[in-house]
């Protein structure tokens, strides 16, 4: 974490901030130039962070000496309305090709479930492991190496398999195709084990691996070098997870969910990069 952030985890270094500066649009001119002073993006970024990071309230960065919560609130709309975020985690996955490669070989597909207690009635359901409480599931698809390459959101009742086609519609990165020496699989667990995901999965060009957990289990042991491989995207949700406005879903708007996502998704990538350079 310190290659991006410095030690408490929400404040940018100078090399983060200057990836991120790069992708910001131009400030906005009040057209009577009598506004009070423009709080600087930079403030307005780590106040950003800081809520990601530690699920606070908007209204708690009044207390940090950060930002106030009105200027980093309206910033962070204004950015999610400029799709910055969303443009950040696609440069992150352009570098992270040109220093790592993507591996497209093994792909993998999961869905988690999120509370989501204030969220109204958008992208939201009932989530049949929280009590029937209010929940929204995330779906995500990442390369073999566990790196974030799509995500969707859909309310907690919602079956996995209904998320595949969204989820790979969203994919960030920029694909080569497959061809018969080079086929892109795609692992996923019992719950996709349906004749429609594999027509979907088969008309974005993907060759679907589907297995129960008991039978990778079995395999494992029966198959000598068998390498076990959809557990890398369990992993990443896990890493989405320690970004407690992502373990729990305040965000009310959809959009501005997302957003959030997006910008958990691109940290998540630069970090991968940054740390095996």
């Amino acid at each position: 974490m310190g290659l991006i952030f410095h030690d408490d985890g929400w404040r940018l270094h100078d090399a983060l901030w200057g990836i991120i500066k790069s992708s910001l649009p131009e400030p906005k001119k009040h057209p009577l130039g009598c506004h009070n002073p423009r709080v600087s993006d930079r403030s307005a970024m780590n106040a950003i962070l800081f809520v990601l990071r530690t699920g606070c309230q908007w209204n708690a960065l009044n207390m940090t000496g950060i930002c106030s919560c009105s200027s980093a609130y309206r910033r962070f709309r204004e950015w999610t309305k400029a799709g910055v975020f969303s443009a950040l985690w696609v440069q992150q996955l352009v570098e992270y090709d040109k220093s790592q490669g993507i591996d497209w070989a093994w792909t993998s597909m999961d869905g988690a479930l999120t509370k989501a207690p204030l969220a109204g009635q958008q992208t939201t359901g009932a989530n049949p492991t929280d009590r029937g409480k209010q929940g929204v599931k995330r779906s995500v698809l990442t390369d073999g190496a566990g790196i974030p390459l799509s995500v969707a959101i859909d309310g907690a009742n919602r079956h996995d398999m209904k998320l595949v086609r969204s989820t790979l519609e969203d994919i960030k990165a920029k694909r080569p195709d497959p061809t018969d020496t080079k086929p892109q699989g795609i692992c996923l667990d019992k719950g996709y084990d349906y004749d429609e995901v594999r027509e979907i999965v088969k008309e974005f060009g993907f060759t679907a691996h589907i297995r129960s957990r008991g039978e990778e289990a079995k395999s494992i042991k029966q198959e000598a070098g068998f390498k076990a491989r959809r557990w890398v995207v369990e992993r990443t949700h896990s890493w989405m997870n320690r970004f407690r406005r992502i373990l729990v879903r305040w965000e009310k708007l959809p959009e501005t969910y997302i957003a959030m996502l997006h910008l958990t998704c691109a940290i998540i990538t630069l970090r991968a990069y940054c740390l095996l350079k």
